[in-house]
């Protein structure tokens, strides 16, 4: 059985840049098994595979795992295979609507509008699956230890380190500078000890910061999910721009920012977040940003 494969960079307007993406477009006949062998293979952190939808109004069910386990939601997956299937003719032998895309995915219907220029995909944003929430607080101390900190670099006058979701859990804990952040390194231990795979996606860390024309520079870890670093996460950062929204004392506004991730690890990426609140309340959130085509192959399953 051969398999088509692609790969993209996503959150990035530069090849080697963002955070890259293994998308199979037609993985009808894989088992669950196969789909996690290949996303090991390839080692990257996430890789997605695109099946025909259950409700055929819909453009896909689309699948994603990481090396270790399989995703209810996560952004950069979907913003990188919409992208791959904007710039194809049919998705699983069907013809599709190139512009708007819904994938139905473990944490439910996730909405995913182009960006073109020219008629040509240049990236995607998508709406998050899920209302924003805050499903607990976190001790900074540990948080901090999980990261090589000290305890008073973890900023806490804002929010402590609380898990919050737009359907995918991250640990969201903001740092007191540039170079906490620039310092930061998981450490396993903690992890296993205190942050177990089915609770926490992982660690996100973030701080104020206008490098590299962001409003914000950004970190993430899920060493448990095989990804030490990850140089792009929408998935967290929509949960970010949701939590910041939520702080805000205006009971209604719309909020946008521009998040830098991956500066640290030499692939620069910029993701654009948009968070809605009405009456107190965040009801909806948005992350997209910019892609780029790397390669393309096949795998011969035996």
């Amino acid at each position: 059985m051969r398999v088509q494969f692609q790969t993209v960079d996503v959150f990035t307007d530069r090849q080697f840049g963002g955070n890259p993406l293994a998308v199979i477009p037609d993985a009808r006949g894989l088992s669950d098994a196969q789909m996690q062998a290949i996303a090991n293979e390839f080692n990257l952190a996430e890789t997605t595979f695109v099946l025909p939808p259950d409700d055929p109004a819909n453009t896909a069910r689309v699948r994603i795992f990481t090396p270790r386990a399989e995703m209810p939601f996560a952004g950069h997956p979907n913003v990188g295979t919409a992208f791959v299937l904007a710039r194809q003719d049919k998705v699983c032998g069907r013809g599709f609507d190139g512009r708007n895309m819904v994938f139905e995915e473990i944490a439910g219907l996730v909405r995913m509008t182009i960006d073109t220029d020219d008629g040509l995909a240049t990236g995607a944003a998508l709406a998050a699956p899920q209302q924003f929430r805050i499903i607990r607080d976190f001790d900074p101390a540990m948080i901090a230890q999980a990261c090589s900190l000290d305890p008073s670099d973890i900023e806490a006058r804002r929010h402590p380190p609380c898990l919050a979701t737009c359907g995918a859990p991250f640990v969201i804990a903001e740092v007191r500078d540039r170079a906490a952040l620039r310092r930061a390194q998981q450490r396993m231990d903690v992890f296993l000890a205190h942050l177990p795979r089915d609770e926490a996606t992982g660690i996100h860390l973030y701080v104020e910061d206008t490098e590299e024309g962001a409003d914000f520079q950004s970190r993430m870890f899920a060493p448990l999910h095989g990804v030490f670093e990850d140089p792009a996460t929408g998935s967290a950062n929509v949960a970010l721009i949701g939590l910041l929204a939520h702080l805000r004392r205006e009971s209604s506004l719309r909020l946008e920012a521009a998040i830098g991730q991956g500066v640290d690890l030499g692939r620069p990426s910029l993701l654009r977040a948009v968070a809605e609140k009405a009456d107190g309340v965040v009801t909806r959130t948005f992350i997209g940003g910019k892609c780029r085509p790397v390669m393309s192959g096949s795998i011969d399953l035996q």
